[in-house]
């Protein structure tokens, strides 16, 4: 077997496979180190790091355009090729080169094909996601379903808690498949296309928190972009990062983006539906903080004289 991802979500999947008595991870690729952080030194992939810690072989090509790339990997006879979250799409002859190759995709397929399928069911609402194994094809997230598990969507879901929960669920889900195709019992289903939706990636301009929504919308926002990249507003001339809050009904006729009230339950801001009660937030250059001590250290920015 050969695997394929790149961040925390498809160390689970990784180490599951490891630990499977009937499997040889053969080899492991991942997206080459980049520089991150304030000193911009290399930084190895979560699934590079684990992949040391368990001593398998690591291929960090930048594509499979060229030769040398498709020839080692067709090096390994995989019988079967598993990706998760890799961040580069194969071209044919990869797919190809595994009797199998399977995708562990973060939703219930064909809802939320593409890049941030966890941020966006949040963003939406949604009721409840999932886990989908899907045999991969060229098109994107578009091959047919070898399996799939659901999983609820808390009130108070984040991107982080749901990201965590789906990357548990995605392993074991994946070692019910690999089992099924090693008894000779896995079956596919083709995707249903009228009813898909994509995923499209988180940018900048998904982060402002705009007061004219809701407060309902705005609260949902801040949970689908936490932890990461965050969701943000500015108060005076500071940017703020904001990673909880609460939506109230109560009635208001400030206009949206006015502090109607700054107290030790936390920051509140008129929206064009109810008021958003800001309970963690992060000034720029500060470290992350409850709104009571945002309100202690900043009350003449948010009620200037």
């Amino acid at each position: 077997m050969v695997f394929a991802g790149t961040p925390e979500f498809a160390v689970a999947s990784l180490r599951e496979l490891y630990a499977h008595p009937s499997i040889d991870v053969a080899a492991v690729y991942t997206q080459p180190d980049r520089p991150a952080g304030r000193g911009r030194r290399q930084q190895l992939s979560a699934v590079k790091q684990a992949a040391n810690d368990l001593r398998l072989a690591v291929h960090q090509p930048l594509n499979f355009n060229d030769a040398e790339a498709a020839a080692t990997f067709s090096g390994h006879r995989a019988d079967v090729l598993v990706v998760a979250a890799y961040g580069l799409l194969l071209p044919r002859n990869i797919i190809d080169a595994a009797k199998l190759a399977v995708n562990v995709h973060a939703s219930l397929l064909p809802r939320w094909r593409g890049a941030a399928p966890i941020q966006r069911c949040i963003l939406a609402n949604d009721q409840e996601t999932g886990i989908s194994m899907m045999r991969i094809v060229e098109a994107l997230d578009a091959g047919p379903i070898l399996a799939r598990q659901r999983c609820t969507i808390a009130a108070s879901e984040t991107a982080g808690s749901l990201h965590d929960k789906l990357a548990l669920l995605g392993a074991s889900c994946l070692r019910a498949t690999i089992d099924d195709y090693l008894e000779g019992r896995l079956t596919e289903a083709d995707q249903d296309e009228t009813k898909v939706s994509y995923a499209k990636k988180i940018t900048p301009s998904d982060r402002p928190l705009e007061w004219t929504e809701s407060a309902e919308v705005l609260e949902r926002r801040i949970r689908a972009l936490n932890p990461t990249p965050a969701a943000t507003c500015r108060f005076g001339s500071v940017n703020i990062k904001v990673f909880s809050a609460t939506p109230l009904r109560d009635p208001s006729r400030a206009a949206p983006g006015e502090i109607v009230a700054a107290t030790h339950l936390g920051v509140d801001v008129a929206t064009g539906d109810g008021i958003l009660r800001i309970t963690r937030l992060q000034p720029e250059g500060k470290k992350v903080m409850a709104a009571k001590d945002f309100v202690n250290g900043f009350k003449n920015l948010l009620f200037p004289t």
